[in-house]
């Protein structure tokens, strides 16, 4: 199951860079500032929650449960509906199509996915039992 986070992190870690790219190149000379502003609020949220993601993936094995798979599937279901619902803004904008304006209503749905996987992170943290340390042998570094 962590592979599978990480892979998810990778991918969405790597669109965040190329829309990062985008909006600081070529989305300036299409859009207003104000919309170029709505764009980059998406793609700072995106790379947040891509490493949330990540960091899911890396502790699941030493905190596996149900809550940590919820926690992954909220961050990426609040990066589709959050940033996602912000791009399709800007593109809106781009291309002079007024009437889906609408959309942004979906904004605070993927704010509230993200809200409800850090929740879940911290709940299945508070359930955890974590394993017992090993005793360190004289020679071994410490921590």
């Amino acid at each position: 199951m962590s592979k599978r986070f990480v892979r998810y992190a990778a991918l969405l870690g790597a669109l965040s860079v190329i829309l990062g790219a985008f909006g600081a190149h070529g989305l300036k000379k299409l859009v207003s500032p104000e919309a170029v502003a709505t764009f980059e609020t998406g793609v700072r949220y995106q790379f947040y929650h891509t490493f949330a993601l990540l960091g899911v993936g890396f502790l699941y094995r030493r905190m596996p449960g149900k809550l940590m798979e919820w926690a992954s599937i909220l961050f990426i279901s609040g990066i589709v509906l959050f940033s996602g619902s912000l791009y399709v803004l800007t593109f809106l904008e781009a291309t002079d199509n007024v009437g889906l304006k609408g959309i942004g209503a979906i904004t605070p749905l993927g704010g509230l996915c993200f809200v409800a996987g850090w929740l879940c992170l911290f709940v299945q943290s508070l359930k955890t039992e974590y394993p017992a340390r090993r005793e360190k042998k004289d020679n071994s570094p410490e921590d």
